[in-house]
């Protein structure tokens, strides 16, 4: 229990020092859970990752939206224009969202067969490969 107190407190400085602040969302979050997840978030949305923080922050610009988070869309909307996502740029992320969106409702709504979709996805691909040469 000790360990996890201190990892908590340290938790806690590293949030400070990098928000300037500890944000205050954050104190509502269980101590244990807070001490696992800050690891991850500092990492795979704050630091250097495999994926370059703008693409970073429009691919998790495209999530809030899709999950219509006012939060996460005002917090990675602005994050992505920091890193350098231009307007049109995120105009054209709300047009493929919105594609994504749509395809997906019309193939649940009609719960088409997932077998058959992938041998027609298949075919693009072969298509697609074709064409690139």
């Amino acid at each position: 229990m000790t360990e996890m107190i201190g990892s908590y407190e340290q938790t806690r400085r590293e949030i400070e020092t990098t928000f300037g602040s500890i944000p205050g969302f954050l104190n509502a979050v269980p101590e244990d859970v807070l001490v696992q997840m800050w690891p991850m978030m500092k990492k795979y949305m704050l630091g250097q990752s495999k994926i370059p923080s703008k693409y970073r922050e429009m691919i998790s610009l495209a999530v809030a939206a899709t999950l219509k988070c006012p939060y996460c869309e005002t917090f990675h909307r602005a994050s992505a224009k920091m890193n350098g996502a231009t307007d049109e740029e995120l105009a054209e992320l709300g047009a493929v969202v919105g594609q994504v969106t749509f395809w997906s409702s019309i193939l649940h709504t009609l719960n088409y067969d997932m077998n058959t979709f992938m041998k027609e996805f298949n075919a693009m691909g072969e298509h697609f490969a074709k064409q690139s040469h």
